[in-house]
């Protein structure tokens, strides 16, 4: 096995929800594998409460989230990612930044949560469903055996793992 630390760039466009929570679950689930970051192509600058809420309920982590650009990735001196996953449609069809290093990208879209209009419950039912899809893909994601694929079979899965419940597109290539 490998003792290197994959970095990995999850991107939607408002980086408040779904890309926060999904930085937040690799974080705890990589187990020091993996190391998540999370931005977004028009950040809205602040995490939506819901998901921060829901993250703290649960004991991930939540130290240094923040709402920030896709810019701050593509910058010299930045975290070189090796992966780049993008979680909403609209970033997945937006062009991105040229990022260092050429990670492998794939696209994890799921639904926004934030969009769901409702009580309480309601809400919180959207982003529990958002972040257990998010899990899903993310636990998958780390049992890959990286040491032992090659770069297409890499590719190849964490395309599938995109494909999966909950999936909002049949996209295929994204960032």
């Amino acid at each position: 096995m490998t003792d290197r630390i994959f970095n990995v760039l999850f991107l939607c466009t408002g980086n408040s929800a779904r890309s926060i929570l999904a930085e937040s679950a690799l974080n705890k689930l990589g187990t020091g594998r993996f190391r998540g970051f999370s931005a977004g192509s028009f950040p809205k600058g602040a995490i939506n409460p819901d998901a921060l809420g829901l993250l703290e309920r649960i004991e991930y982590p939540t130290e240094g989230l923040r709402s920030k650009s896709w810019e701050e990735f593509s910058k010299p001196g930045a975290p070189v990612m090796d992966f780049i996953f993008t979680v909403c449609d609209s970033a997945a069809g937006e062009t991105c930044p040229i990022w260092p290093g050429h990670p492998m990208t794939a696209h994890w879209g799921i639904e926004d949560p934030s969009h769901v209009v409702g009580d309480d419950i309601e809400r919180e039912r959207a982003f529990v469903t958002a972040l257990r899809y998010l899990e899903n893909r993310i636990k998958l994601f780390v049992a890959l055996p990286f040491d032992k694929l090659d770069a297409m079979a890499v590719k190849a899965h964490i395309h599938e793992i995109g494909q999966g419940e909950g999936a909002s597109s049949r996209r295929g290539d994204a960032a």
